[in-house]
């Protein structure tokens, strides 16, 4: 199983925090996991501009590839201006229509406050949901007052992690199971 994690923005450290706590998390509890960070910050990525996403070259197709090999990918995004960034954005637009069919997808947000809590509601689940993503439905929101010197201080916030982990592994092999039975009764 492959599972991406990816950080979906330039700035800040939260979200990279966050991730960091999740791809441990991973690679302790399902050490037969082949797990990927991808974070944004680290990237040059292009702009889409239409073009299918193995016709681009360096970064970009790389994290657009890693992203259409993994299984499950494990989203986290910080919230600005009552949205998601451009950069992930950007990657959903990389992307063809149904990129995310056949994987498991789960999501992370930090925000300031807990204004910002349906913004994943509203704006990442629906972008989700079209290009066809098996969602995890619960996510993890975590706000500023968890944080305190780039480590995540709030242990119900930490149980959480540990349990969008757990519900990305476990509906991940579900899934791979059911397709594979119908594979194997079906002939396709």
């Amino acid at each position: 199983m492959k599972i991406v994690g990816l950080s979906g923005s330039k700035v800040g450290s939260k979200t990279r925090t966050a991730m960091d706590y999740t791809i441990k998390e991973i690679q302790e509890q399902y050490p037969e996991v082949e797990v990927t960070l991808i974070d944004l910050a680290d990237y040059d990525v292009q702009f889409s501009d239409g073009r299918d996403y193995r016709e681009y070259e360096g970064d970009t197709k790389f994290v657009a590839e890693t992203i259409m090999d993994a299984d499950a990918i494990i989203i986290g995004t910080p919230i600005f201006q009552a949205s998601i960034p451009a950069t992930l954005k950007n990657i959903f637009e990389l992307l063809p229509e149904k990129a995310f069919r056949d994987k498991v997808v789960s999501m992370i947000a930090t925000a300031g406050s807990p204004k910002h809590y349906l913004i994943v509601e509203q704006q990442l689940k629906p972008i989700l949901s079209y290009m066809k993503a098996q969602v995890v439905q619960t996510y993890v929101f975590i706000e500023e007052k968890d944080f305190y010197r780039k480590e995540i201080v709030n242990d119900d916030i930490l149980f959480r992690i540990q349990r969008l982990v757990e519900d990305t592994v476990v509906l991940t092999e579900t899934y791979t199971q059911i397709r594979k039975a119908k594979e194997e009764q079906y002939g396709f």
